[in-house]
């Protein structure tokens, strides 16, 4: 699927894979995030026979001009949860909705695992 949108100039299409790697990109230059990791077993045996794994780790779904995101991510041990929890909600919603021009929605941060 993808979001669209029309303007003066003419009509937007813009797909999920490039909202998910945006949304992967910013997440991993969110202090705290260790890594992305994929959601079940068999997104990680997907992703060994994709060319580039840009967008691992995250789940966008869209419905009409709104945008939902799914995050799963790897902490590092020792930092507040909360707060980068918090801290990556609202950096991916900034940094999306600025490039999508669309709103996003919602923004599920879902912690699989901690490392040392």
């Amino acid at each position: 699927m993808s979001v669209n949108t029309k303007n003066s100039h003419g009509r937007i299409s813009i797909s999920d894979e490039a909202i998910a790697r945006v949304a992967s990109h910013v997440a991993m230059e969110c202090y705290g995030v260790v890594e992305m990791v994929s959601r079940r077993f068999t997104d990680s045996l997907s992703e060994l026979f994709r060319k580039n794994a840009g967008s691992r780790g995250v789940k966008v779904t869209t419905v009409g001009d709104r945008i939902y995101i799914d995050l799963f991510v790897v902490l590092k041990y020792g930092v507040s949860i909360t707060a980068v929890a918090e801290s990556l909600k609202e950096s991916v919603k900034y940094r999306v909705e600025n490039f999508t021009g669309m709103l996003v929605d919602s923004i599920n941060v879902n912690i699989i695992g901690v490392k040392l």
